[in-house]
């Protein structure tokens, strides 16, 4: 690496002692030293000191390139830091960096805990909801928290949905002089944190949390009966194979049933509904199960709603299927690309036959009864049967 302009340090509460030789170096060398409050007083840079921008934005550091920087982070530049912020913008010979023991580190070691059994996760810039899939009987979190305040927000918002019996630690200071950590129960927590806080650590008990299978309960989603049943829906994901990183195109996406299971898999998707109210029951199970950051919702019809939108590796379509909408969906999939389609209605029904006949994949239909009473007795209660089509581009 041939003399980098920008060098990213990872400090901790202990300040300057706790750097090492090549940190101290470059902060001595540098002709600006970015960071936040906390970090340039531990630091003592003085009047080359320059607060990060609110909200964060690469471009300030990117205006001194040529010239001795200096970037400060917490801990861990590249983990819920700054660091991937600014190399990706940059060549990689014009930076280095040295990281400190990151915040999830310091807590796991204070606590005891595997740090590779520990769920890490940063709510300093994101909503609670991000628990959501995370929050199972015994699950050790350790949570990065954007200040004091935020504690009792915290345990209030674990409290009113069943885990109040949690343990939860607070964590300030971690790493200095200052450092303090105190133990809690969630639905008991009533007191003051310092200025101080770090993190927040919590030992998850209560309820069972979501299950991590295809085809959730119905009625954990906001719906109005427009909504890909829990076991038609469990085929529908099988078939469309989901994988972290990937895109979908959910289209006439209902209550979003289909995109949020698929963003809890990992990936993102782009649910097209032409209803306003249905539009807003997407919007409240995106942010129940906190995915509001992976689903994007576009308020129209296919295949106009298709314009410009980045290419899929999945497209489901829930219903409404008919021969212009695909020729328009098909001729933009890229080859590999998954597609799955219902149909309900006899026309869709003997189009995807048709479909199935003109490009292969799978056709199947499904047929499901549910028992339900019939005066002293029981009987079954058959749905209108689904026809399936999966294929692959």
């Amino acid at each position: 690496m041939s003399d980098p302009w920008l060098t990213i340090i990872g400090i901790g509460e202990d300040g300057l002692a706790g750097l090492s030789e090549a940190s101290r170096k470059a902060l001595d060398e540098a002709e600006t030293v970015f960071g936040g409050e906390r970090h340039l007083a531990l630091a003592d840079v003085g009047s080359r000191g320059r607060p990060w921008p609110v909200p964060f934005n690469a471009d300030a550091v990117l205006s001194c390139r040529g010239r001795p920087t200096v970037a400060l982070a917490s801990g861990d530049p590249f983990w819920h830091g700054a660091g991937a912020s600014l190399t990706e913008k940059i060549g990689s010979d014009e930076w280095t960096a040295h990281p400190a023991p990151s915040t999830f580190s310091l807590a796991a070691a204070r606590l005891g805990w595997r740090l590779e059994a520990t769920t890490c996760i940063g709510l300093h810039a994101a909503p609670f909801e991000r628990l959501v899939t995370h929050l199972v009987r015994d699950a050790r979190i350790i949570c990065l928290m954007r200040d004091a305040a935020a504690v009792g927000d915290l345990a209030k918002w674990l409290t009113e949905r069943g885990w109040g019996a949690s343990l939860m630690w607070t964590l300030e200071a971690l790493g200095g002089p200052r450092e303090y950590i105190d133990q809690h129960r969630v639905d008991l927590f009533a007191e003051e944190v310092s200025a101080n806080l770090v993190a927040v650590a919590v030992l998850a008990r209560g309820t069972q949390g979501i299950p991590r299978s295809s085809g959730l309960p119905d009625d954990l989603f906001v719906h109005d009966s427009q909504i890909t049943k829990r076991p038609v829906r469990a085929l529908a994901l099988s078939a469309l194979a989901p994988r972290p990183g990937e895109r979908l195109w959910d289209i006439g996406a209902g209550s979003g049933s289909i995109s949020v299971e698929w963003g809890l898999c990992g990936g993102t998707a782009i649910a097209i509904e032409a209803r306003e109210d249905r539009v807003a029951n997407i919007r409240s199970n995106a942010a129940a199960f906190g995915l509001s950051h992976r689903i994007t919702i576009i308020t129209g019809r296919a295949p106009e709603a298709l314009a410009g939108l980045e290419a899929p590796d999945a497209v489901f379509v829930g219903g409404g299927l008919d021969t212009a909408m695909f020729d328009a969906i098909w001729s933009r999939l890229a080859p590999g690309t998954r597609l799955v389609a219902h149909a309900v209605t006899l026309e869709t029904d003997a189009l995807l036959g048709e479909l199935h006949q003109r490009h292969g994949g799978e056709l199947m239909r499904v047929e499901i009864a549910h028992a339900g009473s019939l005066g002293r007795y029981r009987s079954w209660e058959g749905a209108r049967p689904v026809v399936q089509w999966s294929a692959v581009r």
